[in-house]
């Protein structure tokens, strides 16, 4: 089995100059393993201060599980290098000169508490709002005789007459009324007991009702009453004002009629809905009474504005989305049904998150880390919870407390997710890599091979 390509990923630093360090992750024999080193001119500790400095045990440069108590060869052949105690941090804190934050450009951002609103972007097809939506049917059989209004699209006002209707049984309602009617007076008229006028009238008032409940309006029923006589068709009007979006057959004239059979549909537009498609992880942030934008590729730049009514029971098993009815109010009719539109929800935000920077922010597949830097300068890499994003910030749900300093530039830069399991595996275990740690990393776009 070949061994595996020499594979360099720069973490952190390049020798720009006296005094700066670089560290890198590299493969060799024994796996992946940390290697640091400072310019030449800065290796060497002479006098005092290289006495005080303590040395913990030795190590071969790139295999740090390799240790020795005493200085030598590692099995590569290498120079085993000196473990110092004040380099090596037990809690995985990285310290870094000044000079190498300077060199990189180091950068960092406090978290703070705050809002952070969600924006959710969809698409979505207008349709009539179904609550103005009206059938027009008849309660009786019946023949239209003469039609009003023959075509889909064409807009009608509350009360217009939409056709004429003849029903033989409307016909002998009419003439039970008249006769009831007349019964009534004559008996008044005569004198007769009170008790049988009233029985008389209560057999008018009946009839009277019969009419109503089949729709004839009351001016109809009085025009009735004045003329004396019934009429053979009745006129039929409109039960709302709206558009006509539904009509049964091709012509209305003739068409036999029967009770309950729809022979129209009148839409009122002055409101839509539109059904917008949310998908399973946007549903934790919007719910009925949500407001929402909504925009049009025929009218550029201008916006409406609408409100989740309502969802549908269940999400679509093959596109994963939940139907949302939006109601948007359309006085002008410029918005018309079976129009596409994009529909935005900027949701409700917690107003006391801990927010920071997403550029902070290392993601790994499985984890996510930040880069603190600590009170006494140091930096821990500490793996974090994380919650909305939006506007380039990120909630840290758990793992950070507002007020602490995260790196947001020159973190290291890692070639693969293994790469970065194995670095930060390492710095959780303290284990040292020389004068600057893996987290030093600066955030350079560079990659070396």
């Amino acid at each position: 089995m070949n061994a595996p390509r020499p594979l360099v990923s720069v973490l952190a630093g390049s020798l720009l100059g006296a005094g700066a360090t670089m560290a890198v992750l590299v493969w060799n024999p024994f796996g992946w393993g940390l290697f640091a080193s400072r310019a030449p001119d800065t290796v060497e500790t002479t006098g005092a201060a290289a006495e005080e400095r303590r040395i913990l045990y030795w190590r071969a440069p790139m295999d740090p599980s390799f240790r020795s108590d005493k200085p030598g060869k590692s099995p590569m052949g290498m120079d085993l290098v000196p473990v110092y105690a004040d380099a090596a941090a037990a809690d995985g804190t990285v310290r870094v000169s000044s000079g190498f934050l300077q060199n990189f450009a180091v950068r960092t951002a406090r978290a703070r508490r705050g809002a952070i609103p969600v924006s959710i972007r969809t698409v979505g097809v207008l349709a009539h709002n179904e609550e103005k939506l009206v059938s027009v049917n008849t309660k009786f059989r019946g023949w239209i005789e003469h039609a009003r209004v023959h075509n889909v699209g064409e807009y009608v006002e509350r009360g217009d007459v939409l056709f004429d209707i003849y029903s033989p049984e409307l016909v002998t309602t009419q003439r039970e009324y008249l006769a009831a009617m007349e019964y009534a007076e004559r008996l008044r008229d005569a004198g007769a007991h009170p008790e049988t006028v009233e029985r008389a009238r209560s057999l008018r008032d009946a009839a009277r009702e019969r009419l109503r409940y089949w729709d004839m309006t009351e001016a109809q029923i009085s025009q009735l009453a004045d003329a004396g006589a019934a009429s053979r068709t009745v006129r039929f009007f409109a039960p709302a004002a709206g558009f006509i979006v539904e009509k049964m057959g091709d012509s209305l004239e003739g068409m036999a009629l029967a009770p309950g059979v729809t022979v129209l549909k009148i839409a009122d537009h002055s409101t839509l809905w539109a059904q917008a498609e949310f998908y399973e992880e946007d549903l934790r942030h919007v719910r009925e009474g949500s407001r929402a934008a909504i925009e049009v590729d025929a009218f550029p730049g201008r916006r409406w504005t609408g409100t989740i009514l309502f969802f549908r029971s269940a999400v679509n098993p093959e596109t994963r989305a939940l139907t949302a009815f939006v109601e948007v109010a359309n006085e002008d009719l410029a918005l018309r049904p079976m129009m596409y539109v994009d529909v935005t929800v900027r949701t409700e935000a917690d107003e006391d998150a801990v927010l920071a920077p997403a550029e902070s922010v290392l993601h790994t597949g499985e984890r996510s880390v930040v880069i603190v830097q600590r009170e006494d300068g140091g930096f821990e890499p500490r793996e974090v919870e994380l919650g909305r994003t939006a506007d380039a910030m990120q909630e840290i749900a758990s793992g950070l407390a507002a007020g602490e300093r995260v790196v947001v530039s020159s973190q290291f830069l890692i070639d693969s997710e293994s790469n970065l399991r194995a670095a930060i595996s390492q710095l959780s275990r303290g284990e040292p890599g020389g004068e600057p740690r893996v987290d030093d990393a600066p955030a350079a776009d560079h990659r070396h091979h």
